[in-house]
């Protein structure tokens, strides 16, 4: 697959298997991320460590992940597809945009969610902006969404452009004229799950406010699967 041997190609991959340190947490066989791959290495918050699956193989999902049926509506199942351009990403795509933000290239991984979630563990590597920040519903105004793109997502006004000038493309449908997106970086976004709406709340505005589809990643399955699949977080 093209996107394991990105990861393959852009890491230090540490090989495991058959070590003393494995065998003595592994209540089994050794868990790896592919068959070739056991652990990928990356920095959070300026600490190096490695993103890697649990190595018991009795371990269970945490019960945060563990629920089947939570109340929809608001936690209804979200589209395999959000909108048209944005791709929807697995595990594997997400932890290969992550050592590609990491090696330098124009990415950012976002977890969408509210700080409180993100307090119960993240993905290794990403950066929280919480939707609340980029949703009006939650009490964003036009000037924070906009401080938002500006200072994390690399976009940049043409001209003078405030907010009220915003405001006035978007009812107009020409945002393109009061942002530059030729810098923005690539957004991978996440938040708990394919119930979860606050990734997707993210997405929607960024649209609006013209944000190029091909430059939006969707982690669907995010924190639930990849609670499932038994890989470690971090906290802050």
């Amino acid at each position: 697959m093209k996107k394991i041997k990105t990861i393959i190609s852009s890491v230090s991959v540490g090989l495991l298997l058959g070590t003393a340190s494995l065998c003595a947490v592994a209540a089994g066989g050794p868990v790896g991320i592919t068959g070739d791959i056991m652990s990928v290495d990356v920095t959070h918050n300026g600490q190096a460590m490695q993103i890697m699956r649990n190595q018991d193989n009795s371990n269970t999902v945490i019960d945060a992940f563990a629920k089947t049926s939570r109340p929809c509506p608001v936690f209804c199942i979200q589209p395999m597809t959000f909108a048209p351009g944005i791709e929807t990403l697995g595990e594997l795509e997400i932890i290969d945009h992550i050592v590609r933000m990491q090696n330098g290239e124009n990415i950012l991984v976002v977890d969408s969610r509210t700080p409180d979630w993100v307090k119960r563990g993240t993905i290794p590597g990403a950066v929280n902006v919480p939707f609340t920040k980029l949703t009006t519903s939650k009490g964003a105004t036009t000037e924070i969404i906009m401080q938002v793109m500006m200072d994390q997502f690399g976009v940049k006004l043409v001209g003078d452009a405030d907010e009220f000038t915003v405001d006035e493309a978007i009812v107009a449908g020409n945002v393109n004229e009061v942002f530059d997106y030729s810098d923005a970086k690539t957004l991978a976004l996440f938040c708990n799950g394919m119930w979860c709406g606050q990734s997707p709340a993210s997405m929607a505005t960024l649209l609006k406010f013209g944000y190029p589809a091909e430059k939006i990643k969707w982690f669907r399955g995010g924190m639930q699967t990849w609670e499932i699949l038994g890989f470690n977080t971090v906290k802050p």
